[in-house]
């Protein structure tokens, strides 16, 4: 009888990767701590205990998922600027008619994130 070697579970490796994610993309876009809270639905106090390494999003939660969105749009306007954090940051800031606002703002709301996040995704992918 063959023995199994039984894996850890990629689950918390995965949570703390996303928060890690989250907190850079975050910063790279100069999304303060009370505004990266508003984006993850979640409190101040969470996002300090994230950045302290004391709390990792939960798959299961939104605040994951979330997460995941900012990352996404973070790349895609990391992938639109060349890496130019100051013209992501700038673009963020800046009204767009498209979007029908100003995504800084947009991206407090699940809605306006996802929305957001689809933008800058079709964007690039223009032929």
């Amino acid at each position: 009888m063959p023995l199994s070697i039984v894996q850890p579970s990629k689950r918390p490796v995965r949570a703390a990767v996303v928060t890690k994610a989250a907190l850079r993309a975050a910063d790279a876009l100069g999304l303060s701590g009370a505004a990266l809270a508003r984006v993850l639905g979640v409190s101040n106090a969470t996002v300090s205990r994230m950045r302290r390494g004391d709390h990792h999003l939960a798959e299961q939660d939104k605040a994951y998922e979330l997460a995941l969105q900012l990352v996404r749009l973070y790349r895609g306007l990391e992938a639109m600027t060349g890496g130019d954090r100051a013209a992501a940051r700038a673009w963020l800031d800046a009204f767009n008619p498209d979007l029908d606002g100003v995504p800084r703002e947009a991206i407090a709301t699940i809605a306006g994130l996802i929305g957001t996040a689809a933008y800058v995704d079709a964007f690039r992918a223009r032929v």
